[in-house]
């Protein structure tokens, strides 16, 4: 994972200010403030529920924060309508996939560039997502529905690029995979961000893919953003390395001392 990277503004794409979102009485996300610079990747980890996939739907659109704004391209988006967001140049893959079954491959693909106008763009686009998964090209009359897990993650994020965005909101895209294909699927997603430029925000639990396929992290904890720093750096502080990589003494003791660090809090 170790390609070029593409040249990384420090204007940011996305900025959120002191977010908060709820279900209910139940806050998920508390004062959440964070940026996404144009052509990089940015991850945010956390344990399952952590609140790392209510950020994406907040940005996105699918819940209105209580609090807080959100800024993408220097345009205010909070609580604005998806479909509008869409077609600012933002794209959601979702945790889970949420591929569309009884459509065929190639089909839910262009699904994906229905905002497009440019047909000599969408079909560029098309060759480019079927040379970084050529099983797409070969089940392209398949139903979606008939695909395995893991083809069916390769079409959702073929189907965010369709779109031709400037950012791809990327949840949990290890979710039910193999080790290999996870790996795989994490080196294309680089590859997208190198050769494309496409500005990408990561939530994920494979702490260790993400660190290494991303320039700049966010740790989620109980829905407040208790660190931020670039990968590098994130990966060789001790903390990370004990809860997240399981490089020393892991289970509750572990967990007891990240709790106890008041520099946290």
């Amino acid at each position: 994972m170790s390609a070029n990277p593409p040249a990384v503004s420090d204007v940011p794409v996305l900025r959120l200010l002191n977010v908060e979102s709820a279900y209910g009485p139940i806050k998920a996300i508390r004062g959440v403030s964070l940026q996404v610079r144009r052509g990089e990747i940015a991850t945010v980890l956390g344990s399952n529920g952590a609140g790392k996939s209510t950020i994406l739907k907040t940005i996105s659109g699918i819940i209105d924060p209580r609090k807080g704004s959100i800024e993408f391209k220097g345009e205010n988006i909070t609580a604005r309508d998806p479909a509008f967001i869409v077609q600012q140049g933002l794209s959601h893959v979702p945790e889970g996939r949420e591929v569309f079954p009884l459509l065929s491959v190639h089909d839910n693909l262009l699904m994906g560039a229905y905002t497009r106008k440019d047909r000599d763009g969408v079909a560029r686009d098309m060759e480019a997502v079927y040379h970084y998964f050529p099983i797409l090209r070969e089940r392209a009359a398949q139903d979606a529905g008939l695909l395995s897990g893991g083809q069916q993650q390769m079409l959702a994020i073929s189907r965010a690029i369709m779109a031709a965005p400037d950012l791809i909101l990327l949840d949990e895209p290890s979710l039910g995979l193999s080790p290999k294909l996870t790996k795989e699927i994490f080196e294309i997603v680089v590859r997208i961000n190198r050769e494309r430029g496409t500005t990408i925000l990561l939530v994920e639990q494979n702490a260790n893919m993400a660190l290494n396929a991303a320039d700049y992290g966010y740790v989620l904890e109980n829905g407040r953003i208790v660190m931020e720093d670039t990968c590098a750096r994130l990966r060789e502080k001790e903390d990370i390395k004990e809860f997240y990589l399981g490089m020393k003494e892991a289970g509750v003791r572990g967990e007891r001392r990240w709790k106890k660090k008041k520099n946290w809090r």
